[in-house]
């Protein structure tokens, strides 16, 4: 009978940054937020890639006593999918961290400070009229927010508060803004945008970028206007 709550390691993503010759099994990951190729379970980052706790009972332990959070929040769940941009906190020993994408493809684990940690950045990809014609933002991370429909865009990304959820600036998709890359040749670069081409079929929309190259809106999540709110990506290595 197939194992249905394990993966084996040979079989997991590229993304997951951890050894595959070592173990035989992986935890799989419950259904969240994020999809498997662009999150790794939050038993992974913390025993495989941040090294808080040896083992899964160690790990299992740490969780069950509400001791680490994700984007602010009491996370139990071993299985829970952490992605790009969430925020993973460990107050009792003053660490914290938030997920990245590096420009081998790898979900890597940069340290931030407490003040980082307070705040994360959400891509709007998509919008929906709710009941009373209210107009509900759909984020990258599952979660979603009633807003202006006029003020904010499809592609533009929100900085936020954490736990709450409270926008606190705009990052807009226009000329001259900062991008990290979360997909393609250049994946984990970021980049100053050129021009957008907005297309009037079915296709994605195209960035150029004044690094001479171009890629999918899909692919573009906004960091920053003169500067990159979340700093360098950090190669975390096995």
């Amino acid at each position: 009978m197939a194992n249905t709550k394990h993966v084996k390691r040979y079989a997991v993503p590229r993304t997951w940054l951890i050894p595959k010759k070592t173990k035989t099994w992986s935890v799989k990951s419950s259904p969240g937020p994020h999809n498997k190729e662009s999150s790794i379970p939050l038993m992974v980052a913390l025993r495989d890639i941040l090294k808080i706790g040896e083992t899964g009972s160690e790990v299992k332990k740490i969780l069950g006593r509400r001791e680490v959070l994700v984007d602010g929040k009491p996370m139990v769940n071993n299985k829970h999918p952490v992605g790009i941009m969430d925020v993973i906190s460990i107050p009792i020993i003053d660490r914290y961290y938030r997920v990245l994408v590096n420009h081998r493809g790898h979900i890597v684990m940069k340290q931030v400070d407490k003040k980082e940690a307070s705040w994360k950045l959400v891509k709007i990809v998509n919008k929906t009229t709710v009941k009373g014609g209210k107009t509900q933002l759909n984020l990258h991370d599952g979660k979603n927010l009633l807003a202006d429909s006029k003020k904010y865009r499809t592609g533009d990304v929100l900085k936020i508060s954490l736990p709450d959820y409270k926008i606190l600036s705009k990052i807009e998709m226009k000329e001259d803004t900062l991008a990290l890359l979360t997909g393609g040749a250049h994946i984990g670069t970021i980049c100053r945008i050129k021009g957008m081409e907005r297309t009037r079929n079915p296709g994605p929309n195209i960035v150029e970028f004044n690094e001479g190259f171009s890629t999918i809106m899909d692919y573009v999540f906004l960091v920053g206007d003169k500067q990159s709110e979340i700093g360098e990506v950090e190669v975390n290595v096995l």
